[in-house]
């Protein structure tokens, strides 16, 4: 199915197309490029210019571009303009203007790809879903996202994201959303707001994209949920703990690899399971059933739809690693590696003290430092280690000059080894663990946390089943 003609590309975006072409697909990276796509030669880390030629030789339609790049012939299939960024954008808001069905969009500084992905597969069992592939949430992911949405799907599910000042209000009014999302506000990016006042106006403007009779949907849990409900107006849509909440949580109840709530939807019951651990998965969940009206689905049908979700690589994963397959010792190992900040810090030592460890073994926590904090990183780093979670954590080994802060806050009893770096620490995994130990690893991405995940993944053999699914 064409997704873009030479025409139609070159009309949303005031460029000139050479010759005849159809696009499939919409694609930055000529990695991950599938044969049909058209090629966008962003300008970021690298020149976008400098991988044309392969992109078209890879099977690309054409490439959007501002100059015909070296090696590329003059008659090759492009779509030159005057900057390709704003290009993508202008393609972004053509593809959403033709876009038929209802728009879903998302924020928080904590749990938005993952209400994303729960959205994709809850609404997925009422309706067409487009939702981004990988999380794809700033100034030219949003556009691109909306650039590739399919124009019959029913739904379209976008993810908003900053990281400085006024950058969600401009892609809300591109994405112009019939519901949205706030998931929570949390100290992440600090450095450039100053306070979490000051996160929660920049995650509230995305409100000022609502199409006309839009659900804004927002967390009633928070210090901050004034700020937000100012921004939304008298249609606001609550959720969370709180009485205040429309569709309040009742109870959650935390198990080794699940999660069940007991809720009310504006006062009518409903119990719904979700295939993760976390009382922060039980909110996420919350806010998109709280979504569900809005989009055009069923929020009975969603709640059930809940528990095919599981969470994604690098967000609290759980894996067997297979250490010796003879005598049958193994670690469990919980990847969540890909982002931290003091709310997901905590949300991950929430779900590393509901696992049950195997024979003899620990709970047992690998902690990176938390990134992008500002002036008050060492108190917040600190405070970690009077985290409610902590009492179920046995031993706690960290990596990183910030953390250090909340390693030495612990317990001497409760602390491991502390190391300057994440590739230290990683050299010396094998012998701070032992088989039976749950372990969780969580850390900013910049902070290279991730280096420990794949020092445990090749102590042994990886068993990618849930390690307790046959129980």
């Amino acid at each position: 199915m064409s997704l873009w003609s030479a025409a139609d590309a070159a009309r949303a975006t005031g460029g000139r197309a050479t010759g005849d072409w159809q696009a499939t697909g919409v694609s930055i990276d000529t990695r991950t490029l599938r044969p049909g796509d058209l090629f966008v030669a962003l300008s970021a880390a690298r020149d976008g210019h400098d991988f044309v030629a392969r992109a078209l030789e890879g099977g690309a339609a054409a490439a959007l571009v501002s100059r015909i790049p070296e090696g590329v012939a003059e008659d090759a299939p492009l779509l030159v303009v005057a900057d390709v960024q704003r290009a993508l954008e202008d393609l972004g808001r053509a593809g959403r203007a033709r876009f038929g069905g209802r728009v879903l969009a998302i924020t928080g500084s904590v749990g938005k790809t993952t209400a994303k992905e729960m959205a994709r597969t809850a609404f997925g069992a009422q309706m067409r879903v487009h939702a981004a592939e990988a999380s794809y949430n700033n100034h030219w992911g949003v556009p691109l996202t909306l650039a590739r949405c399919d124009p019959g799907a029913d739904l379209a599910v976008i993810e908003i994201g900053m990281s400085h000042p006024g950058e969600i209000a401009p892609l809300a009014r591109m994405a112009r959303p019939h519901a949205a999302i706030v998931t929570n506000v949390a100290p992440a990016h600090l450095e450039a707001f100053g306070d979490l006042e000051g996160i929660a106006r920049e995650k509230a403007a995305i409100f000022e994209g609502l199409e006309p009779g839009g659900a804004a949907i927002l967390n009633a849990d928070l210090d901050v949920t004034p700020i937000l409900e100012r921004a939304a107006g008298d249609g606001a849509v609550r959720f969370g703990e709180s009485a205040s909440a429309d569709l309040r949580l009742e109870e959650v109840h935390l198990h080794d690899e699940t999660t069940v709530v007991r809720a009310r939807d504006r006062g009518q019951p409903i119990v719904f399971r979700i295939g993760g651990v976390g009382r922060h998965l039980a909110m996420n969940a919350a806010g998109v059933i709280a979504a569900a009206g809005a989009v055009g689905a069923d929020a009975d049908v969603t709640a059930r739809a809940l528990s095919a979700w599981r969470p994604p690589a690098g967000r609290g994963t759980r894996e067997r690693i297979v250490l010796d397959r003879v005598e049958d010792r193994a670690i469990d190992l919980i990847d969540d590696a890909f982002n931290a900040n003091p709310a997901s810090m905590g949300a991950a030592l929430e779900r590393l003290a509901a696992a049950r460890p195997g024979a003899g073994g620990r709970r047992v926590a690998v902690l990176g430092d938390m990134l992008e904090l500002g002036a008050d990183e060492a108190r917040l780093h600190a405070g970690l280690a009077d985290h409610p979670a902590m009492e179920a954590v046995d031993v706690v080994h960290a990596a990183g000059p910030r953390i250090r802060a909340a390693f030495d806050a612990l317990e001497a009893g409760r602390r491991g080894e502390w190391r300057e770096t994440a590739e230290a620490l990683a050299a010396e995994i094998g012998r701070l663990l032992r088989p039976g130990d749950v372990v969780l690893v969580k850390g900013s991405k910049g902070a290279r946390t991730a280096r420990v995940v794949d020092a445990i993944r090749d102590l042994g053999h990886r068993d990618r089943r849930n390690p307790r699914e046959d129980t």
